[in-house]
């Protein structure tokens, strides 16, 4: 199964492509947006992590990177991918879920909105049966986005990192949803309307 083209209200999520590539440029080289990922990348950087991103779309079937778009404007990315590291747990069955925008579109609630139609896209269309995302513990603006879409805190761990970021030594944060809660907060949401 290809990545489908996905819809909300106001984003358009196609799938990541060459194409997008000056976008990503742009977006990887705010130090504000990577202030919790690292260092503001280099071109040569973000190219080299463009072709993984592409290659995240090969090794699971519908799973990958989507390219954001609103009013024709881009701005972001949203990832469904399979875990990568043993501690994740297995690949069948669940994916990592992230999201990056562009500094200008923060706080307009994009990044929940792309964020459940990935989580709506995975257990609906791609019959997966857990989505967890991930982030520091200090990033509480990316943990609230979790939260506000359905996601429940899972555990707080540590990794080592050879360039330790401010904040690191409170760890990374885990949040998830499984198939069954997000079925039943559906059906919770449709009683009460």
């Amino acid at each position: 199964m290809p990545q489908a083209t996905l819809h909300t209200a106001r984003i358009r999520l196609v799938p990541l492509a060459d194409e997008h590539l000056e976008h990503e440029v742009e977006l990887d080289a705010d130090p504000e947006v990577m202030r919790y990922l690292g260092p503001a990348r280099t071109r040569a950087e973000v190219e080299s992590a463009h072709h993984l991103r592409l290659a995240a779309a090969q090794r699971v079937p519908g799973l990958g990177f989507w390219a954001g778009f609103v009013d024709g404007d881009f701005v972001g990315w949203w990832i469904l991918e399979p875990p990568e590291r043993a501690d994740q747990g297995p690949v069948a069955g669940q994916a990592e879920l992230g999201y990056r925008l562009l500094r200008r579109y923060w706080r307009r609630g994009l990044a929940s909105e792309g964020a459940r139609e990935l989580i709506r896209h995975g257990f609906e269309d791609l019959g997966l049966t857990r989505i967890f995302a991930e982030t520091m513990a200090v990033n509480e603006g990316s943990r609230a986005t979790m939260a506000s879409v359905g996601l429940r805190y899972v555990r707080t761990f540590h990794l080592d990192f050879d360039h330790p970021l401010p904040g690191t030594e409170l760890g990374e944060v885990e949040y998830a949803l499984t198939r069954e809660d997000w079925l039943a907060g559906r059906s919770l949401g449709a009683a009460r309307d």
